[in-house]
């Protein structure tokens, strides 16, 4: 492994926390103009660290922690962000959502998608999507399916037509749907604002959902890679059990990382390798510094493009027809 690429993910923990922290007080109080921040909490490293960041910026009385379960939600999700949200000193509510999605038709709409390709699908049974045959020995692209359980039975995998792959995906964005409307309800009441929580590796390759957990008025942890939330989560002091807990969607009822969803590597790895693109080195000289072979280099390069120009459209914001010109000015003149 390169020392270089690798020395450039290493943080000056001190630095960026008070960067972060400077950047937060001034954005939310000067830019926004809001009196404090809601941070949805689920249990993991990226919205543990911005919770512990939120109340270092701007007082723990002045942060709302927020988990918003539903009932395909790990267990496990909860009583961690309880747990920290505990002793960070913030204030921590708990809002089960499971009854704004049945009403939204979110479980009956991807549940008739997947009972067109397994009729017998119903009462019981646990769902989730992987990607398969892709792959670094592979030059295809992967493809997707549904693994489904039936009670007390086996998970099975059924290839996924693009209709019913849209449906489920349509009907399970629900959920970061109604979760970002929470947010903003209770950050309405309070003046506060709303905290994303996405990493480098999230929203460079657009693994969110636009108008769902894509959405917020800040985003603090954007810039750094998923390794280097990890470095800052063990130096602000971020529990063990969040620590090594495996990067998960915690989107369907059956276990899903996000490597097995959407991500070509271990993101440790994907670090690497974003990184040393982002440098502009070739994927010859990347795979050198890496230990790769250079064919693996040059397919996560190829997945790493395909993804930034497959979600382009996430991170564009509304299309307008003509400038609107006393708009974007006050808008400019508001960040500065």
């Amino acid at each position: 492994m390169s020392e270089a690429i690798a020395e450039r993910l290493r943080l000056d923990l001190d630095q960026v926390t008070g960067q972060i922290t400077s950047a937060l007080r001034h954005q939310v109080g000067e830019v926004l103009r809001r009196s404090g921040i809601v941070v949805a909490m689920s249990g993991g490293v990226d919205s543990s660290v911005c919770a512990a960041l939120a109340a270092a910026a701007v007082g723990a009385q002045r942060v709302l922690g927020l988990s918003l379960p539903e009932r395909e939600s790990d267990a496990e999700s909860l009583a961690l962000a309880r747990e920290w949200a505990t002793q960070l000193g913030i204030e921590f509510l708990v809002e089960d959502i499971s009854g704004t999605l049945d009403a939204c038709g979110c479980y009956a709409r991807r549940d008739a998608a997947i009972r067109r390709l397994v009729p017998a699908y119903g009462e019981g049974w646990r769902c989730k999507l992987v990607l398969e045959g892709g792959g670094l020995d592979s030059g295809r692209l992967s493809i997707c399916y549904v693994a489904v359980q039936p009670p007390g039975g086996d998970v099975r995998k059924v290839r996924l037509p693009a209709r019913e792959f849209r449906e489920i995906v349509a009907a399970t964005n629900f959920k970061q749907r109604v979760r970002k409307m929470l947010e903003y309800h209770h950050a309405d009441r309070l003046h506060f604002a709303v905290l994303g929580t996405p990493n480098r590796l999230e929203y460079d390759q657009g693994f969110f959902v636009k108008g769902g957990d894509g959405l917020a008025d800040v985003k603090p942890i954007a810039h750094l890679y998923k390794s280097q939330v990890y470095q800052l989560a063990e130096h602000l002091g971020v529990p063990p059990a969040v620590r090594s807990r495996p990067p998960t969607t915690d989107t369907y009822s059956l276990p899903q990382t996000q490597e097995e969803f959407f991500f070509s590597l271990p993101l440790t790895q994907l670090d690497l390798v974003l990184q040393a693109h982002n440098d502009g080195r070739s994927a010859a000289e990347a795979a050198i510094d890496l230990g790769m072979q250079r064919e693996h280099v040059e397919r996560v390069y190829r997945d790493i493009e395909r993804k930034r120009n497959a979600t382009r459209a996430l991170h564009l914001p509304p299309l307008l027809v003509d400038r609107v010109p006393e708009v974007e000015d006050h808008q400019s003149g508001g960040a500065g």
